[in-house]
C-alpha cells in the first residue's frame, strides 16, 4: 500500500458513512409515507396486514448500527494515520498531511492556514510522501 493509500481510508470511509446516511433518510423517509387505502371487494389472505412503514424499521435500525461502527472505525482510523502522520519529521509537511488526510482540507484552505501559496502546498505534500513510512500491520 502507498502512503497516498494508506492516508486517503479515512476520506473514503466518510463518503461510504455520507452515502450511508443518505440511504438512511431515504428510508426513513419511505417509512413516514403513508399509503392509500385499497377499497376493494376481493380480499387476499396472503396478503400482508401489517402497516407499509414497519417493513423498514428493521432496515433503519440495521442501517443505524450500520453507520455506528464505520463512524467507530473511522475515528480509531483517525486516530491511527495520526500516529503514523505524527512521525514526519518536517513540521510542514506534517501539517499538510494532517490538515489534508485528517481534517479534510482542500488545497487552498490549507495554503491559507499555512500562509503559503497553493504550489507550495504542493510541494511540501510531495516531499511529505516520500517521508512517509506507511505503518506494518
Amino acid at each position: 500500500m502507498t502512503a497516498k493509500e494508506y492516508l486517503n481510508q479515512a476520506y473514503r470511509l466518510n463518503e461510504r458513512i455520507d452515502c450511508d446516511i443518505s440511504e438512511l433518510e431515504n428510508l426513513r423517509d419511505m417509512s413516514s409515507r403513508i399509503s392509500s387505502c385499497n377499497f376493494e371487494e376481493r380480499f387476499s389472505g396472503t396478503r400482508s396486514t401489517e402497516p407499509p412503514f414497519v417493513r423498514y424499521l428493521g432496515k433503519i435500525v440495521d442501517m443505524e448500527r450500520k453507520i455506528n461502527a464505520e463512524i467507530d472505525r473511522l475515528v480509531d482510523l483517525k486516530a491511527e494515520i495520526r500516529t503514523a502522520v505524527e512521525q514526519v519529521e518536517n513540521i510542514n509537511e506534517r501539517l499538510v498531511l494532517q490538515y489534508r488526510y485528517i481534517e479534510g482540507m482542500t488545497w487552498e484552505r490549507i495554503a491559507e492556514r499555512l500562509f503559503a501559496d497553493r504550489s507550495t502546498v504542493i510541494r511540501w505534500h510531495r516531499k511529505a510522501l516520500k517521508n512517509f513510512a506507511v505503518p506494518e500491520k
